[in-house]
């Protein structure tokens, strides 16, 4: 009688961990107690001390798909791999963006006495040699997402993991791109009017080692029990007044200055958020309060973008601790100035939400 537990007990050993040289399914791997506590890095159970060569190896099977997650609505899965904001920048340097490239539209021109008083008293115009720059930028401003192109999938996949601290990878479609503050189930709808260059700027948010932690304080706060924001679409309006700041040439003498153009929006991004942040935490705002902060925000990116660049600079150099509210914030608004209860729309562009 005893041999005969015996046998059965070997018996489901046998069954969970297969001998060596027999493949494990991976279709099975999830159903493996011992596998799913390692994958969540917790203690094997009791007995189990001893782990064979056979289920190491099954273990990095299940390590190496468990980014890949099926989409909702059919669609394909997406390559989990991260992405740098070099290596996607790279892309876009080579990627064709005819299309793109024709939709750009031309500076206004000012003319008669505005065009005078431009020449003496406006900012530089961008030196000729950094406009091919200026155009990617642009470009990339008009391109949507697109779920055929494995960079754009990796771009939303290494912003996803980034702020979530997250292994796994998810699906295209989804709720989950609600907790990150965009509007529904698919990012691309909130793209509208900065393109790629939105998720850009984000991707740089949180690949830049000095920005990560700034990116993920803002994050938390956006999730705060009465100060809550949408991250995202957040993010979003301010990649939007920076483009408006690039179009009107507000952002010339710094580009000339440092003979760079995306590194100077990607810092002019930044500086913005922190300039928020700041005010939002220290003056305890919430959602009722942004559509006067971010108009503000807009007059500072474009009348003061030297002034933002400094502060972010500051910020840098004392380290992420060095996050009081600064001192240059504006006074609180009155009730009478707010008049909705969602982000608003920025001029000349259409709303998001």
């Amino acid at each position: 009688m005893s041999g005969g537990v015996g046998d059965s007990e070997r018996s489901e050993e046998r069954q969970r961990f297969p001998p060596p040289g027999k493949s494990v399914p991976l279709s099975a791997l999830g159903q493996n107690g011992l596998l799913q506590a390692l994958v969540q890095g917790a203690e094997p159970p009791a007995g189990d001390v001893e782990i064979s060569e056979e289920l190491q190896r099954a273990r990095e099977e299940w390590e190496a798909v468990e980014d890949i997650q099926s989409g909702l609505r059919g669609t394909p899965a997406v390559p989990a791999a991260p992405i740098s904001f070099r290596e996607a920048l790279q892309f876009f340097e080579t990627a064709e963006l005819g299309e793109c490239r024709r939709k750009l539209r031309a500076p206004r021109r000012r003319q008669g006495l505005a065009a005078l008083l431009r020449f003496l008293f406006g900012p530089p115009r961008l030196q000729p040699q950094l406009r091919g720059e200026q155009e990617l930028a642009l470009a990339m401003a008009q391109c949507g997402l697109d779920d055929n192109e494995s960079v754009h999938m990796r771009i939303l996949q290494t912003i996803y993991k980034k702020l979530t601290r997250s292994r796994l990878g998810c699906p295209r479609y989804g709720a989950h791109w609600e907790e990150l503050g965009f509007q529904g189930a698919d990012p691309g709808t909130d793209l509208r009017g900065t393109g790629m260059l939105a998720l850009m700027q984000l991707l740089f948010f949180v690949m830049d080692p000095q920005m990560l932690p700034l990116a993920l304080d803002i994050f938390k706060l956006s999730q705060h029990e009465t100060q809550e924001f949408p991250f995202a679409i957040m993010s979003v309006n301010i990649t939007r007044i920076i483009l408006q700041a690039l179009r009107e040439e507000r952002l010339c003498r710094e580009c000339n200055r440092r003979q760079q153009v995306i590194a100077v929006l990607n810092d002019l991004y930044a500086a913005a958020f922190l300039r928020l942040y700041r005010v939002w935490k220290g003056q305890h705002k919430t959602i009722t309060d942004s559509c006067f902060l971010l108009k503000e925000l807009e007059l500072s990116t474009k009348r003061k973008p030297k002034q933002l660049l400094k502060s972010l600079e500051a910020f840098v150099n004392r380290g992420p601790t060095a996050e009081g509210p600064d001192p240059s914030s504006p006074p609180s608004p009155s009730s009478r100035e707010l008049s909705f209860t969602g982000l608003c729309d920025l001029e000349g562009e259409p709303r998001l939400v």
